[in-house]
């Protein structure tokens, strides 16, 4: 039997007993009792007639079963949803039948659901109990330090977030002492965790480096200092403070005259051979 039908019945029986109890009770006769011959307090002729019984109130479930009800006829991408968001939350596995005793989601009764959550990359089943299932199976903060380590390039915390409950404040804790860095991606504005360690070799692709070597930066460090400030970073330095302070104690903010570049030959001895795009002109 579908469960409206139930419902629809249940409250007709419910009417029908109520009705019954309040007729039964207004057909009483108020009549005193004549087994009492000595009363030890006169009665007030309020008092004298029986008052009606009250009427009884039987426990009123239909809101829940109405709750219950359009769980299971919500569309199946909203009960999947219930039950992964119990799975995450509890981080515990449960059957279908425990299941449907904590989120109401039938999942025998439905096959589409069943079959979704039995396939869904977020969640485990092991032929009778499902659990919820991170992308990374991690447990406490030492197991997450190994594993941004792993990632010299950055790892997207996105896909740390759900891999234990208190996983965000442990990759703040880690960020304190300095053992990992986050840092924004500027396109997705994603937190992007980098390793903090110094004997991690990074690789640069080439085409970064040629941006970097090709970036010419401004000679007066008012200019740096704006370009800092529209990019939204802060400068270490304050030059027109520092100027301003300068020429009010006499001192001169005259750039010293560069002296001449000296032209490297073959018979200059070179200590930064290391570097040879530094002589790609050097003369013949």
């Amino acid at each position: 039997m579908a469960l409206q039908e139930r419902l629809d019945r249940f409250k007709k029986q419910q009417e029908k007993c109520q009705s019954t109890l309040t007729s039964i009770a207004k057909s009483r006769p108020s009549k005193p009792s004549m087994t009492q011959k000595a009363v030890p307090v006169a009665a007030s002729p309020s008092t004298s007639a029986r008052a009606p019984a009250p009427a009884v109130k039987f426990s009123n479930d239909t809101e829940r079963l109405q709750h219950i009800n359009s769980i299971r006829k919500a569309p199946a991408g909203a009960q999947i949803k219930r039950v992964i968001d119990l799975l995450l939350e509890t981080r515990q596995a449960f059957t279908p039948e425990q299941i449907n005793d904590h989120c109401y989601v039938d999942m025998n009764s439905n096959k589409a659901v069943f079959d979704s959550l039995r396939n869904n990359l977020k969640v485990h089943y092991d032929g009778k109990r499902f659990s919820y299932k991170s992308k990374h199976d991690l447990k406490d903060k030492s197991q997450l330090l190994v594993l941004i380590r792993k990632f010299p390039e950055g790892i997207a915390v996105i896909d740390l977030k759900d891999a234990y409950p208190n996983v965000m404040d442990d990759l703040q804790a880690l960020k304190a002492v300095g053992q990992i860095w986050l840092l924004s991606n500027f396109d997705s504005q994603e937190d992007i965790a980098y390793p903090n360690d110094p004997r991690m070799v990074i690789k640069v692709d080439d085409d970064l480096k040629q941006l970097f070597r090709g970036i010419e930066l401004p000679r007066d460090m008012l200019d740096i200092e704006k370009d800092l400030q529209k990019n939204g970073m802060k400068p270490a330095t304050n030059t027109a403070k520092r100027r301003a302070a300068a020429q009010v104690q006499g001192i001169s903010t005259k750039q010293k005259a560069k002296k001449k570049k000296h032209e490297i030959s073959k018979r200059t001895k070179l200590t930064n051979a290391h570097l040879p795009e530094l002589f790609k002109n050097l003369g013949s």
